[in-house]
């Protein structure tokens, strides 16, 4: 990582190197309760060697670093696939990086390797149409879905594969323990939610108990409903563990779902 040579330290998140970025501009949203969300303007060299805006938005969640950031790419330079594949590289970076302060040499990394990342429009199969502002298969309502798993035996990969299926999608929430409870409660475009219920189930996510990959066979879905008014949606993924009922009940209140605990919830849990 760059050093400040003043300090002898390395450079953090929270610092920006001017020679290094360029025309970068940040913002800090959300509250730390609920981690922080980064949005950059920067530029880089296409595959044409032409200079191309980027918008990078990192969600930190309250461990960040120890937790991956969730990642999103916006540019009216570059397609809806292009992005994607952005963002793909930018994930697979930060899981190189993980357990330090990445977000700085994320944004190094991709100022240096976008022309790599990104293929030329008739590599890709004809001219590129340009990305709208916003998805017309996207359901302007977001919708909130509560799902309960039996177990996790491969508890690490299960997290992390979990986690890394949220990003991809941009769908907010938390992955909850308290004891034996296991929860998932999502939030986001319907679609997105279902295309996510798809992985979880045909993916081999999970070990059976003779340490064999499987997949998951045991998850209900508790809850499923239009996001309403008294919602509160939460500004990333994260996985938390609770040590009492009082401390998840608590998660639930703050995002407006306390009907939703009291009618589903507390009787798993008491």
């Amino acid at each position: 990582m760059p050093r400040n040579a003043r300090a002898g330290r390395p450079w953090s998140d929270s610092e920006v190197k001017p020679k290094t970025i360029r025309r970068e501009r940040r913002y800090a949203l959300g509250w730390e309760t609920e981690g922080t969300t980064l949005r950059i303007l920067t530029s880089a060299r296409g595959p044409l060697d032409e200079e191309l805006q980027l918008q990078l938005t990192f969600h930190l969640p309250v461990h960040y670093p120890s937790r991956l950031p969730g990642i999103s790419v916006n540019s009216e330079h570059l397609t809806r696939a292009q992005c994607s594949e952005v963002k793909e590289q930018l994930l697979e970076q930060a899981e190189k990086l993980l357990s330090r302060p990445m977000v700085h040499e994320l944004v190094l990394w991709i100022q240096e390797n976008l022309k790599h990342v990104v293929k030329r429009p008739e590599a890709a199969g004809g001219r590129a149409e340009r990305p709208s502002p916003t998805d017309a298969t996207a359901d302007p309502q977001p919708s909130v879905v509560l799902l309960r798993l039996d177990h996790m035996r491969a508890k690490a990969k299960y997290v992390k594969m979990v986690e890394k299926w949220a990003s991809d999608l941009r769908l907010t929430g938390r992955l909850m323990f308290l004891g034996k409870t296991i929860l998932i409660l999502l939030q986001g475009d319907k679609n997105s939610i279902k295309e996510y219920m798809i992985l979880q189930k045909t993916t081999k996510v999970d070990v059976d108990s003779s340490g064999k990959k499987c997949k998951e066979k045991m998850i209900s879905v508790l809850f499923e409903t239009k996001a309403q008014a008294e919602h509160r949606r939460f500004l990333a993924f994260e996985v938390k563990e609770y040590s009492t009922v009082d401390e998840l009940q608590k998660e639930f209140e703050a995002a407006g779902l306390k009907e939703l605990f009291s009618g589903f919830v507390l009787g798993l849990v008491k």
